[in-house]
């Protein structure tokens, strides 16, 4: 990572194995990385500590990602314009137009290589990748 103060991104995901898969990718490339279980925890974390990107998968218990975002994009909170990339195991456009209606910047059929989301991480952060 090119810019001199590391981003911070969450990772919103109920699978161990992905979370680790991300982490490694965006620690890696430079980032600071937090994690959640599901759009609870997430909701939890993004009301105490500032993020610079969203990273959430769809389908999960309690509260799946489009209700979490959902929920941040209809809040006044500060993060409530925080870029994020929605991640799925579905390409239903159905699905993917309404991750995009609930305001996710990019939606990204799983698998994804850790080059792929790390390319998005750095697109969507604003940072220069050299």
């Amino acid at each position: 990572m090119t810019d001199e103060t590391p981003k911070r991104v969450l990772v919103v995901d109920d699978a161990s194995l992905v979370r680790r898969y991300y982490r490694a990718a965006l620690e890696g490339a430079g980032f600071q990385v937090a994690e959640a279980l599901n759009g609870i925890e997430a909701l939890e974390q993004v009301l105490t500590a500032h993020f610079d990107l969203l990273i959430v998968d769809v389908n999960m218990p309690q509260m799946d990602g489009l209700s979490f975002l959902k929920t941040v994009r209809g809040k006044s909170l500060p993060l409530s314009s925080t870029p994020a990339l929605i991640t799925s195991s579905e390409a239903d456009p159905a699905r993917i137009a309404a991750a995009r209606a609930m305001g996710a910047n990019f939606y990204v059929v799983k698998p994804l290589s850790q080059e792929t989301l790390v390319q998005y991480s750095l697109l969507l952060c604003g940072v220069r990748h050299e």
